[in-house]
């Protein structure tokens, strides 16, 4: 073989197929070249070697900004941990097979080492310190970057963000507080049920942990909120809100320079987002479940009154490209429900390599196929290599 042939880049044909285009759809097929989109073309022929798709569904490969997948499998049971690196390894093979090719993996930082209710130990630093040496191995099927869930209501936020500089290149820090009483836990009713039943918590020990969380909430919300805001800032990465409840936390997380608010819990919030510029991002499974598993606004609701720009599998992976197109019937407009997926949440954290079938960008694509309204997934590329 001829030493510039084995230089060229390997091409991939998908032909015949309904493509998801950033302004619509088109009937057609898409060549990859190496880790790149080279051609688009609009007809139905198939060339010779290319994959006769069938009229299966092309679209991009789906961009996931905030899952706590990974922490499911470090903690496959609630007295059960389990090796950093063989987690990594099942969460990107399980995203993977979910049609995500980017992720941003959602790390807490900030955590309660105290007595008083239910304790978060620290883990961010060295799960990171894992999934960079993976990374930088090429041992992981997709892209992975680092989203920290700067946990207000803590005690070690500050030491834990002081951990991470620009050589861990983190793409997102959020804003989170889950002192009860307010945002995602107002309703101290749902919040009972959702700690008794998740940690079989006595009324007692119930009683104490909410009385030492909402004490340490009003300790240190402002110091913290102040630092995670400047972490940001120091760390080059986009910043969110979360489980924005008032028109007030919205007004709040517009002065701190929010560019994404995860999960906002009200239609007035998720309004008042829109209003300031702030991208509204809903979890796909609250789509899916048709509500939120802690008694807040649908994203159905938010998804009808034209307040959801982006989705988010949160806590169950293959919901989010079941939550595209159950948003595309909906909306009856396939294109701008992938959009949520793909294109709006990598416009959200600044990736503009992706998130599109356009020539010269990157080539993430999913290949699916509807039956009986559920897509079924039947090919994944993560950067031309296939690898679902």
């Amino acid at each position: 073989m001829p030493k510039d042939h084995a230089l060229m880049p390997q091409t991939l044909t998908l032909a015949n197929a309904r493509l998801i285009l950033p302004e619509g759809e088109m009937m057609g097929r898409v060549t990859l070249a190496g880790d790149q989109i080279v051609e688009l073309a609009g007809d139905l022929s198939v060339p010779v070697g290319a994959i006769d798709c069938g009229g299966d569904i092309v679209a991009p490969g789906l961009v996931e900004l905030h899952t706590d997948n990974l922490e499911r499998h470090l903690r496959p049971r609630p007295s059960a941990e389990w090796p950093l690196k063989p987690a990594i390894v099942a969460h990107d093979a399980e995203l993977a097979a979910c049609g995500i090719t980017t992720v941003y993996d959602a790390l807490r930082v900030g955590s309660i080492e105290g007595k008083g209710g239910v304790g978060w130990s620290r883990y961010a630093r060295a799960l990171a310190d894992a999934l960079l040496a993976m990374r930088a191995t090429g041992a992981l099927k997709i892209s992975h970057h680092i989203h920290l869930r700067a946990e207000i209501c803590s005690e070690t936020l500050m030491a834990e963000l002081a951990e991470f500089g620009a050589e861990d290149r983190v793409g997102m820090v959020s804003l989170m507080d889950h002192t009860p009483g307010q945002r995602q836990f107002a309703d101290i009713g749902q919040y009972r049920t959702y700690m008794m039943g998740k940690h079989g918590l006595s009324e007692a020990q119930f009683a104490e942990h909410v009385t030492t969380r909402q004490a340490l909430g009003a300790a240190v919300r402002d110091t913290h909120e102040a630092a995670a805001v400047l972490a940001a800032q120091r760390l080059g990465a986009v910043l969110a809100s979360h489980d924005d409840t008032l028109v007030d936390h919205v007004m709040r997380s517009a002065r701190f320079g929010v560019a994404l608010a995860e999960f906002p819990t009200t239609q007035d919030a998720a309004r008042a987002c829109r209003a300031h510029g702030i991208a509204v991002m809903m979890g796909a499974p609250n789509l899916v479940r048709g509500g939120s598993h802690s008694g807040n606004v649908s994203a159905g609701a938010l998804g009808q009154a034209g307040l959801l720009d982006i989705l988010s599998s949160d806590y169950v992976p293959s919901a989010l490209l079941c939550g595209a197109v159950m948003l595309g019937e909906v909306w009856g407009d396939m294109a701008r429900a992938m959009a949520t997926v793909t294109a709006a949440p990598a416009k959200a954290a600044g990736l503009v390599d992706r998130g599109r079938l356009a020539e010269g960008l990157r080539a993430d694509l999913i290949r699916f196929r509807l039956v009986d309204g559920v897509p079924a997934l039947r090919g994944v590329w993560s950067a031309g290599q296939r690898v679902a």
